[in-house]
Order: C-alpha cells, then structure tokens, then sequence
C-alpha cells in the first residue's frame, strides 16, 4: 500500500473544506490521478495543489453534474455535510448520498469511501444519527463503501480542536453540562489522512464499517486539562451542573468560541454520546496502523499549536462556505440581475510604491485589524454573533497572505488578483448581501487605490439598513483607507 495503483481515477468531494483539502494534498504528493467535485472552482484557485488536479464544477443535488464528477472513477471520497442546513440537514444529507450512490453505481465506480462519526452508545444525538443514515444510503447500492467512523479530530484548524482550545485558552472557571465526563476516542488529523490515503491505495474494494480512534480514551474534561497544561495554562475548574442543555451549551460557545452556534450544535450534540471505537469494527486486518504508531493526544495538540504559532494552518473549518439565505442570489451577480446597489466609494493617489499598499491591503482583519474604528468592528461582529452570525472571532488562517475562498472574520475572500485588487463577501447576518473591495493600479508614476463596499439590499428593511448605518461608514471607510496608506508610507 506505499504506491497508488495504476489507472485509479480518485474523485475527492468536499475539497475545499477541512478534511478535503488536506486529503487532495496528501494524494497529489503521492502523484494520484485526482479529481476534485467542487461548487465553486474560485474557491481553490488559491490551493498549491489547483494546478495538479482535475477540477469538476457543480453541485451535489444535481444529477448531471454528478455524472460528469463520476465519470471514469475508480474511488470515490464521499465528505459532503449538511448539517449547516437547519433543521431538515438530515434528511438533505440522505437524500444527496442516495443520489450519489446511484449515479456512482450508474457510472461504475468500484469503491465509496465515507468518513462518518462512531456511533456504538444507544444514547446517540442527531448529528451522528445522520452520520449512520448517510453511510446506509451510500450502501444501498451495489459499490462497496468502506465507511471510517472517527470521533473527535485534533488538528490546526478543525472545528473541534478549536472550541476545545479557546473554551480552555478564555474560560479558567467553566460550568459544563455533566455529559463532558463522557469518554471520547479523538483521532489526530494526521492519522485520518493515513487511513484515507491508504484506502485509496487498495486493490481489491471493500464493504465494511470500521471504527478509527487514537491510542488514547479520555473525557472530554481531561482533553481540556491536557490543552491547559500543554498550553502553559493553569488547572480549569471544571464545574458540573445538569441544567446545561446542548441547545444552551452550542450557544454559549458561539459567543466564546470562533465556532457558530448553528456548527456548535451538533458538535456539542454528539458529546451526549460515548463516542468510543469499537473494537469489534478494527481495521487493522485491511489498513495496518502508522509504522511510527498512532499519534497520542499530547503530541497531536502540540502539532496543531505549533502549526497554528508557525501560521502554517493548511485548511479550516471555516473555508466550507456558509450557506446563503434562500432569498439571496449567488454570489457575483450582476447589476442587471434586478438588485438595487448601494455604494460607498473612496479613492486616493500616492506617491507610495503599489507592492507596498498591496501589502497592508492583504494583511488586512484577524489580528492585524481594520486599519482603525476596531472597536466599530468588533461590536459589528459582537452583533452578528448575537443574532446567530459568525462574529469577526474565525479570524485569519495567515497573518500575511489570503487565498481565494477562504474566512476572513465575516468576510470570505470572493477575488483575489495578488498585487492588483481584493474582494470580500460579508458572510454576517444581513438584509442583503455585502462586498468590500479594494484595487491598486499604478497611473502615471503614481499608486491609484480604490476602496468601495457596495451593498444589494433585501427590499425596504434593506434599505433602511444601509442608510441607519451610512453615518458610521462615514467614519469606518475614510479611516480604514488613510490608516492603509500611513501605514504603507511607514513601512516604504
């Protein structure tokens, strides 16, 4: 299993999200013939491995799109979730891997292969519940599907190793519901790439569910004395009260944490269950473990810690995009596709090179800041998390350097033409969709730079948004562009 098998086509879905992403990497390096499913190919245009891949554009609720991703698979990845969908997510989630399954049947692929969550305990909550109701409807054909159910991931980036580190980092005190004295088997993320990665490699396919945990069970209370102790903290007094309910737990950590509360939900969901691998459900006998061992938990949280202090996070869990309300177009759309624009745009000429404007343009959010009016932003974002928005807390993956796609606070990163222009799409809780952009060209011997945010409000409450909160963009918007060209003239 050191080499993939000649002739192999590999179609990895959900490659802009956490797992995907790393997953098309470690498959690339290993030269596989990989294809990549994808809602928006712009998404990863800015992956360093978009050049070596196939890339295949369409949803997963459309059936032609389907055939064309499945057309001349051999291995199919399933990582698709929905649980971002409200209520229904469950039923979404089945009904997309009924289709998939039948049209991977259809165009021959030889085998599935579906990360799904453990669930052995009779107590098991929604979220993992759909997890086993996928992986059924992905076997109701006649493709073998090798279905890995994994529990908590550790990794830089992943939604569960960083409500863990900023409940544990912001909380010394914490009052927690009694269910986080539960056993909990976590799998470091570099394990879950060995046991994918090898699955691409089989020759013969196989059809079975597999459990896959790490050398360690702990609660999810050891796991954060752990992190505090390996974080230099001091010991969390972990108070147990009976009152918390997942429903108020997802919400406090959606103020506390950079996890929305709509992703905390089936996050906290699960941990009402024991969410332990089942010996009975080893894989061993199809994947042997890692020659160097599985990673323990202590090893696994300092590798994220150190990728996340050598700003080297690969992928997070933000870079899924946050579903749009079912009255919003797509992202990009044009004047003429009927919407009112709302603009506020501001332009300056300098005499300060364009690479050095460029710079603080791109470095611009997540710890660097707005270039002035912080706290105007940071009670904008404390606004968004009240009303169920992402709050400005996701931060950025890289304090330098943005690549298209990903999270920056509530914005997402929709254009990104390195040195030239940047465009974000607000991703916050609006009456309307949002965009900040910023160019940079050189005129004359002289460094043009626009900023403009422009707004495409939802009927009158729209509106009367943008004109209530016009008297602060009059004083966000001068400063934020002032504050960008002193600070380029600083650093020139």
């Amino acid at each position: 299993m050191s080499t993939p098998p000649k002739n192999h086509k590999i179609l990895i879905t959900g490659a802009s999200g956490y797992v995907g992403g790393r997953l098309v990497r470690t498959l690339v390096d290993e030269k596989c013939d990989v294809r990549v499913f994808v809602r928006d190919s712009k998404k990863i245009k800015g992956q360093t491995w978009a050049a070596d891949v196939e890339i295949c554009e369409g949803t997963a609720n459309n059936a032609e799109d389907l055939k064309r991703a499945l057309a001349g698979v051999h291995t199919a990845f399933y990582l698709l979730h929905s649980i971002n969908l409200g209520p229904d997510f469950d039923e979404i989630e089945a009904a997309m891997a009924r289709q998939f399954a039948q049209i991977a049947e259809a165009c021959g692929v030889k085998q599935i292969v579906y990360l799904g969550g453990i669930a052995n305990d009779a107590n098991i909550s929604k979220h993992l519940l759909s997890r086993v109701r996928t992986g059924a409807e992905l076997a109701s054909t006649s493709v073998p599907v090798m279905e890995l159910r994994a529990g908590i991931i550790i990794g830089s980036g992943s939604a569960s190793f960083e409500m863990l580190r900023h409940l544990t980092h912001r909380l010394p005190i914490m009052t927690t519901p009694k269910w986080v004295m539960n056993k909990t088997h976590p799998i470091a993320i570099r394990d879950i790439l060995y046991y994918l990665k090898n699955a691409a490699y089989l020759q013969t396919p196989i059809d079975k569910v597999f459990d896959i945990g790490g050398p360690e069970v702990l609660t999810y209370a050891d796991m954060m004395q752990k992190f505090a102790r390996l974080s230099g903290l001091k010991k969390r007094w972990i108070i147990k009260v009976p009152v918390l309910t997942p429903g108020l737990s997802s919400l406090w950590i959606g103020l506390v944490t950079p996890v929305p509360t709509a992703l905390a939900r089936p996050l906290v969901g699960s941990l009402i269950s024991e969410v332990v691998a089942d010996p009975a459900k080893s894989i061993d006998s199809i994947i042997a473990p890692p020659p160097e061992g599985l990673t323990d938990v202590a090893t696994a949280i300092n590798l994220a810690l150190s990728r996340i202090t050598d700003h080297k996070v690969e992928t997070r869990w933000s870079d899924a995009t946050i579903p749009t309300a079912p009255w919003q177009k797509a992202q990009g759309d044009p004047e003429w596709a009927g919407e009112m624009v709302l603009r506020d745009r501001r332009e300056r000429t300098t005499d300060i090179p364009a690479a050095k404007i460029w710079k603080q343009i791109e470095s611009i959010g997540g710890e660097n800041g707005w270039f002035g009016s912080d706290f105007l932003w940071w009670g904008r974002g404390l606004i968004d998390r009240f009303v169920g928005g992402v709050g400005l807390r996701r931060g950025r993956r890289d304090p330098d350097f943005l690549r298209v796609g990903e999270s920056l606070d509530f914005w997402r990163v929709e254009v990104l033409e390195s040195g030239h222009r940047l465009k974000l799409y607000a991703e916050m809780v609006l009456p309307g969709k949002a965009w900040l952009e910023f160019v940079v060209e050189e005129r004359d011997g002289k460094t043009h730079v626009i900023q403009e945010a422009t707004f495409n409000p939802r009927g009158l409450g729209g509106q009367l948004y943008w004109y209530a909160v016009s008297p602060f963009h009059l004083f966000v918007f001068p400063t934020m562009l002032r504050n960008i060209i002193k600070r380029a003239a600083k650093d020139a």
